[in-house]
């Protein structure tokens, strides 16, 4: 009878467990929403980084391009720059070996990196524009660059270990040797729409000055209205970041919109919210990580993403964001440094919400062929840093920092 009885229960439990069970929160789909645009500043057109880990590079320069739109007033699309990811890209492979053997090995040698790398890259070599160097001289149209990443790491590996006890004066040129088979050897001169330049009178021609930047962070492990290093390994040059509690930091972000400026972006994209087809949102759900593009490496394949709700009012519900809980996903590993993008306005969806307009280096991907939705939450939350021109810092934020502006 008793062993009767706690069938029955078991049964009932059974019955009963899938009435009281949800299930997790699914990501919207884009195709959903309807956003307005509140403000929008121009931006160079979308590139694709494809296999290859330099985000950093191609965001930091669609925003320098933005820069320079600002500074000249060019109107006319057609005269928008381009300037060329892999020179900067080619010239900081070289820098970090030669810091990675005078660390011993005590460095991460990988494509990623930070925002401060480009600013170092250009003030030390000039720059250059795509017409002028491509970079892509293995074989292929798109960055693929697995191969290169993995022969740089193997070469910097044996100078490391020192087999003849003294490293010789020319191991850095054979590592030089690899990256002009790979990328192409960097031209000292080059002719550019009717004028003869070298990387550096390029860049002094731009009309921007690399001093009038700034990079910007918000945590409580270190002081606010002081600079410090990010604890990232991509930011090998350890670039130092003003530290600003989370309200300023988000007031920062839209001074620099409202007052015409960009803003260079770094952060988690690793979060189910942030989905394939353009859609930056703060879902209490983890992403799926896969191998291949960068894209997919962070948003997974097409096939991978679960199927959304089909209503044609979206409905999500975002964390809450506080400092707090902020350095707590920092600290546990939950905000990570995976992504950098370009911020070029503001807009807001059928409900009210506002969002900050993205523009990626994942080629025309998603259903804003290559623009992202992020929601104010996810940037509050999943912020990494920032980088702005000075003066798109609000007037009381630069008499803290102690920074003058021209």
């Amino acid at each position: 009878m008793v062993r009767n009885i706690v069938i029955a229960a078991a049964t009932l439990a059974l019955t009963v467990l899938p009435v009281f069970s949800q299930e997790k929160p699914k990501a919207p789909k884009a195709k959903d929403f309807t956003f307005t645009t509140v403000k929008e500043i121009p931006v160079t057109p979308v590139k694709n980084q494809y296999r290859s880990g330099t985000c950093w590079c191609f965001s930091s320069l669609s925003f320098l391009e933005s820069e320079v739109i600002k500074a000249k007033s060019i109107k006319d699309t057609t005269l928008y720059p381009d300037f060329s990811e892999m020179f900067v890209v080619r010239n900081s492979y070289h820098d970090r070996a030669l810091k990675y053997v005078r660390l011993d090995g005590a460095l991460k040698m990988a494509a990623g990196s930070d925002f401060g790398d480009v600013f170092d890259v250009i003030k030390t070599y000039g720059l250059a524009p795509q017409a002028a160097y491509s970079g892509m001289n293995y074989g292929t149209d798109l960055p693929v660059q697995g191969e290169l990443d993995a022969v740089l790491k193997a070469y910097v590996e044996a100078i490391v270990k020192n087999p003849n006890r003294k490293l010789t004066p020319v191991w850095s040129k054979g590592f030089d040797g690899i990256l002009d088979a790979y990328l192409g050897p960097i031209p000292s001169e080059f002719t550019y729409e009717g004028g003869s330049y070298t990387p550096e009178s390029y860049f002094k021609s731009l009309g921007i000055d690399l001093n009038d930047y700034i990079s910007l962070t918000s945590f409580t492990h270190h002081p606010f209205y002081e600079p410090f290093a990010i604890e990232v390994e991509d930011n090998w040059r350890w670039t130092p970041s003003w530290n600003l509690p989370l309200d300023e930091f988000m007031a920062v972000i839209n001074n620099a919109v409202d007052n015409g400026y960009t803003v260079l972006w770094g952060g988690d994209v690793s979060e189910k919210g942030f989905t394939r087809d353009g859609l930056a949102i703060l879902l209490d759900t983890e992403a799926k990580v896969t191998s291949g593009s960068d894209q997919e490496k962070w948003v997974g394949k097409e096939e991978d993403k679960p199927a959304a709700d089909a209503a044609k009012k979206p409905s999500f519900k975002e964390i809450e964001v506080t400092q707090e809980n902020r350095q707590e996903a920092f600290d546990q590993k939950q905000s990570t440094d995976d992504h950098g993008m370009h911020l070029y306005g503001t807009a807001t969806d059928q409900d009210g919400r506002k969002y900050y307009l993205i523009k990626n280096s994942w080629g025309t991907a998603g259903e804003f062929k290559g623009f992202w939705y992020m929601s104010e939450a996810y940037c509050m939350q999943k912020t990494l840093n920032i980088m702005v021109n000075k003066k798109a810092l609000p007037k009381d934020i630069q008499k803290k920092l102690g920074i003058k502006v021209k």
